[in-house]
């Protein structure tokens, strides 16, 4: 059985689908959700579920005597960042290399990068004029987006798309498909 911890920094959609997805698993189990922001969705959504929530600022997050002990705390063998927007630092990807997968809402190497989150990826997509977007999932190095590319989904643009459009069109590829890759990942 594997460990979990999943890293968050907003409303949580896709922390609750995994937290759902893998409820009675006997390949992995969810046992920790980490925020860097109170108050976001996520931490309402993953207390819901019965998975254990702790709030670790930017500060506590770039210190290892912080999240590292907590990791150990939790036995977490794993790292699902699903939304988590601070560029994870050098010793934490160390230590759980090829342990720690990211979910990115493009199509990489397209759209990849420090400041390449959110609203900002969906209206760089529109202003490119792209026929296509879609969602990656890789594993997490010290290059922002760089990992290798684990898997990835499409999906059309059109030109009357909206950011907001495109937005939702990878969120419905991001719920159909991103606990099942880390199900295959892990078994």
């Amino acid at each position: 059985m594997v460990n979990m911890a999943i890293f968050v920094s907003g409303g949580g959609t896709n922390c609750e689908n995994i937290i759902k997805h893998f409820q009675g698993s006997e390949v992995a189990r969810p046992v920790l959700v980490i925020s860097n922001k109170a108050g976001v969705g996520a931490i309402d959504k993953a207390r819901r579920l019965g998975v254990d929530v702790k709030v670790v600022p930017k500060a506590g997050l770039n210190d290892p005597d912080v999240i590292l002990p907590l990791l150990k705390e939790y036995s977490v063998d794993f790292i699902v960042l699903a939304g988590f927007l601070l560029v994870i630092p050098g010793f934490l990807i160390d230590e759980y290399d090829h342990r720690m997968i990211n979910l990115h809402p493009a199509l990489l190497p397209k759209f990849g990068g420090i400041g390449m989150y959110g609203h900002h990826v969906h209206e760089a997509i529109k202003a490119a004029g792209e026929t296509e977007t879609g969602m990656t999932v890789h594993w997490v190095t010290r290059d922002v987006d760089g990992g290798d590319i684990i898997a990835q989904f499409r999906t059309p643009v059109s030109p009357e798309d909206t950011p907001e459009d495109i937005a939702a069109k990878e969120h419905v590829l991001e719920m159909e498909h991103f606990p099942s890759v880390i199900e295959k990942l892990l078994i």
